[in-house]
């Protein structure tokens, strides 16, 4: 197989987190930031593979022979790829320990946690997916998200690591314009899963919702009571393009001790707690009634007041869950006293970032001082568009970047370790809204049919 890409977005919860883990609804959307994974063949005779996550100083290679094929292989453990995984098996997890044991001995304690977060989650993947004759690779990973920021970054590596490794197994066609609803559906449907594998090795017990909107792309409303069944998923095909400011705390945080945070919350004061979940859950939907409205109108300046008000009441009740923190707080008041839009936080809160949805006719003045104060005060802001597609593929590594290159330009592991930041990745592969590049492929499916690669099919 030569070697490809493939991409997955980010993700913002507009509305319902911390409520999702509990069964309510949310709305989440997919960002225009999004990570990369270049996926490099090696000789048959070099049986290793490689992790390569450059923006977090991550590079570890396991010898293949070396792994617990036999613990992942036995008739009582093995999994396959249509398969449906609600938890991870703790004799695999177990198994895989003394390996991840030897990643990043040198690495500070907290970057060390986040190697090994990552490492798990491709090793769980890669061991249950694989076997022990799969091809020696290089795995190796870009990303325009900042990590740590509430912004779905580890459930779009997730959805890469997923996609890659089933399209090496050769269990995924397409996409393709001519593809049908509902093969492009169930191959969205099975990458999900698996990458809902790899977010609870990262998080233990995440909603889901990060990686469903990763794999699908636009925006939907998420809910998810039974953890054995597939979650219920109400794609919104009609997601408007609203202004949104993003802005990163810098403020490092963890998921999982956000959600524990609550849930311990929620057994020492249950009857109060349930009301907290209950009201986000009721403006969520309420939010969801007036996206899908018939009458809805993004540049009106009314719906923009009650989208606002439901933003701001979406915070202040995680607040009262107590998973905000005093730089999101921040953010908060420095946008209320420019008097320019709304602000929550986004994801699991403790840190990480928040989104403010800008008013009709802010005044430009008033943003450029908003964007001087927050740069003054180390915070990072972002202008991404909300929204777009989902998992894609690049097959084989060749992109028509007006290079010189006949037949255009291969991405190999020098260009691709060598690009400079963000903007080096983007300019050499993104496929964000300022790149829209040809060979890039995507599973769209809408609501009346399935968006194909190169053309679009109704």
């Amino acid at each position: 197989m030569p070697s490809f890409l493939t991409s997955a977005p980010g993700k913002v919860i507009l509305f319902g987190e911390h409520a999702v883990v509990h069964g309510k609804a949310a709305i989440a959307a997919a960002i225009s930031l999004r990570s990369y994974l270049l996926v490099t063949a090696l000789s048959k005779t070099d049986r290793i593979i490689t992790l390569r996550f450059p923006d977090i100083s991550f590079h570890h290679t396991w010898k293949i022979d070396d792994l617990p094929w036999d613990t992942f292989s036995h008739p009582s453990k093995k999994k396959f790829y249509y398969d449906l995984v609600t938890s991870l098996d703790p004799d695999l997890v177990e198994a895989m320990r003394p390996h991840l044991a030897e990643v990043s001995p040198k690495a500070t304690p907290e970057n060390r946690k986040i190697h090994q977060a990552a490492a798990s989650a491709f090793l769980y993947l890669f061991l249950s997916l694989g076997s022990q004759s799969f091809p020696g690779c290089i795995y190796t990973l870009r990303s325009t998200l900042p990590i740590g920021a509430g912004l779905g970054s580890s459930a779009s590596i997730s959805v890469c690591l997923s996609s890659a490794l089933l399209l090496q197994l050769r269990t995924l066609s397409g996409p393709h314009p001519d593809q049908p609803r509902e093969e492009a559906e169930l191959q969205v449907e099975r990458i999900n899963r698996w990458a809902f594998v790899g977010e609870m090795c990262i998080h233990g017990n995440p909603s889901g919702v990060d990686n469903t909107v990763s794999t699908g792309g636009k925006a939907v409303l998420f809910k998810r009571k039974d953890y054995t069944k597939a979650p219920m998923v109400t794609p919104l095909y009609s997601f408007p393009e609203l202004r949104f400011l993003l802005v990163n705390t810098r403020q490092v945080r963890s998921t999982a001790v956000e959600v524990a945070k609550v849930a311990a919350l929620a057994k020492s004061q249950p009857s109060i707690t349930d009301l907290i979940l209950e009201a986000i859950d009721n403006v969520s939907r309420s939010a969801h009634n007036l996206i899908t409205s018939p009458d809805f109108d993004e540049e009106s300046q009314d719906v923009a007041n009650v989208l606002g008000e439901l933003i701001q009441l979406n915070h202040g009740l995680l607040v009262s869950l107590g998973v905000s923190h005093p730089r999101l707080e921040r953010i908060s008041e420095l946008v209320n006293s420019a008097g320019v839009g709304w602000t929550k936080l986004t994801g699991g809160g403790g840190g990480g970032s928040a989104i403010t949805m800008l008013k009709p006719g802010a005044s430009p003045v008033a943003l450029r001082m908003l964007e001087k104060n927050l740069d003054a005060e180390n915070f990072e802001r972002f202008e991404a568009t909300l929204g777009g597609d989902g998992v894609g593929v690049l097959m084989p590594a060749i992109l028509r970047n007006g290079s010189d290159e006949e037949g255009g330009e291969e991405i190999d592991q020098e260009k691709f370790l060598n690009a400079v930041g963000r903007e080096g990745v983007e300019r050499l592969v993104g496929v964000g809204v300022k790149e829209k590049r040809e060979g890039w492929k995507f599973w769209r499916i809408r609501a009346n049919g399935v968006d194909g690669a190169n053309g679009r099919a109704h």
